[in-house]
C-alpha cells in the first residue's frame, strides 16, 4: 500500500541533501545525498511509519497519491 502515497522530493540548502516527505504521513520524512538515496529512504520510512500505526492501532490514511498533490498546487 505504501507505493500509493505521493513523495515529494526537493534539494535543501540548509541540509545540502535531497528531502523527501510524504504529505498524506504526518511526520514521514527522510534525507538522501541524492535523489535516489532520498527515494529509497522515504520507502523505508514509509514502511515503518505504517507498521508503527498499524502497531498503535492508528488510523491510515486511504492513499490518494497524485489527487492529493493536486490539492496542493493551484491549476
Amino acid at each position: 500500500m505504501s507505493s500509493k502515497y505521493a513523495i515529494e522530493i526537493f534539494y535543501s540548502e540548509e541540509d545540502e541533501g535531497y528531502i523527501a516527505t510524504v504529505p498524506e504521513l504526518p511526520g514521514c520524512s527522510a534525507f538522501g545525498e541524492s535523489e535516489e538515496q532520498a527515494l529509497a529512504e522515504i520507502k523505508v520510512a514509509m514502511e515503518l511509519w505504517l507498521e508503527t500505526a498499524r502497531k498503535e492501532s492508528r488510523s491510515i490514511p486511504v492513499p490518494l497519491g497524485g489527487e492529493f498533490l493536486k490539492t496542493l498546487v493551484p491549476a
